[in-house]
């Protein structure tokens, strides 16, 4: 058994190793993402062929595919034609890295919290399944968001590999997360005022009052959340459509603001819009302004509600509950 000092190093250690394998997981995440930015607009296998430079067909060596320092030792040009390699594949390497060392945090204290209990049932083993469940999709939720960030601004293209398959595994979490709610939690009752309220577990309430139970009120809220947002970006759509007579919005936009929702509920999705068309506006501003588009210039929108995505995933329970009290 380790003495007292050597416990206490080991507990100070542990954090940095933790943190530090989270980022280089995260590079290594970010090469493959790096593949399916190259591929999926063209609608190319992410499987075959092998990683090969684009200019010469020449296929990578392994030691030549190691995130970021190959593109250093390189100095960012293929070692056979010398062609040079975009300043993208360190940059989204780097966006995975930090991305899943960021979520680390949270995670290490999940993995660490009441570690001297082997109690895993109720209320400990339904807390550590619902934060991770939703730490799991805040990491698939930053890897597809980045990825169409990329995709959109380069290609104005969100596949549906991403867009769609990302919907249904935020809302198969969310389903998984149902499946480990406790006894009452997240139930919504009727009291006998006839109002609506959210019951915590433990909380005595009359029988027979209840209106959705709590796997129901999880997975149909989000099931609503999902389509509630869908429905918006097309209503948005058609209204524009008939007043302009042209498409303004991609249906990209579309399935990408539901995957949002399906990871992160309605009004985190509503927050990653908002965020996204302030960002796409001043961006089109900037544009006209030095005479690069006009009015009728098509605009990554994509991109920009990626990056509210990403806000809203990191911040925006708090946004949310400051925007609340103003009411």
């Amino acid at each position: 058994m380790p003495s007292f000092v050597e416990f206490e190093t080991l507990v100070q250690i542990v954090p940095l190793t933790f943190e530090l394998s989270a980022l280089i997981l995260g590079l290594l995440f970010g090469s493959f993402l790096n593949v399916c930015i190259s591929r999926l607009p063209d609608h190319r296998s992410i499987n075959s062929p092998r990683s090969h430079c684009p200019n010469c067909k020449q296929t990578i060596r392994w030691y030549d595919n190691i995130p970021i320092l190959s593109w250093i030792l390189l100095r960012a040009r293929c070692r056979q034609c010398k062609t040079p390699i975009p300043w993208r594949y360190p940059l989204v390497e780097l966006a995975i890295g930090l991305w899943f060392l960021v979520l680390s945090i949270p995670i290490y204290r999940l993995c660490t919290s009441n570690w001297m209990t082997v109690d895993f049932g109720p209320p400990l083993g339904v807390w550590r399944a619902e934060q991770a469940t939703t730490l799991i999709g805040l990491l698939i939720l930053g890897f597809l968001l980045i990825g169409l960030l990329v995709m959109d601004w380069q290609t104005y293209t969100l596949p549906d590999a991403f867009t769609l398959t990302g919907t249904a595994i935020g809302f198969f979490l969310v389903c998984a997360q149902a499946i480990f709610l406790g006894p009452g939690q997240d139930e919504i009752k009727l009291n006998p005022q006839h109002s609506l309220r959210m019951s915590s577990p433990g909380s005595f309430v009359a029988k027979g009052n209840v209106f959705l139970t709590g796997p129901e009120h999880l997975v149909f809220g989000r099931l609503a959340a999902i389509v509630g947002a869908a429905l918006l970006l097309l209503a948005i759509r058609a209204i524009y459509k008939a007043v302009r007579h042209r498409d303004g919005l991609g249906m990209g936009d579309v399935k990408l603001l539901a995957m949002i929702a399906a990871f992160l509920g309605f009004w985190p999705a509503i927050l990653a819009l908002f965020v996204g068309v302030i960002l796409t506006s001043a961006y089109g501003l900037t544009l006209m302004v030095r005479r690069q588009a006009t009015a009728t210039t098509r605009l990554p929108l994509g991109t920009f509600i990626s990056i509210g995505g990403l806000v809203a995933a990191l911040f925006g329970a708090p946004l949310i509950a400051w925007y609340s009290s103003l009411l």
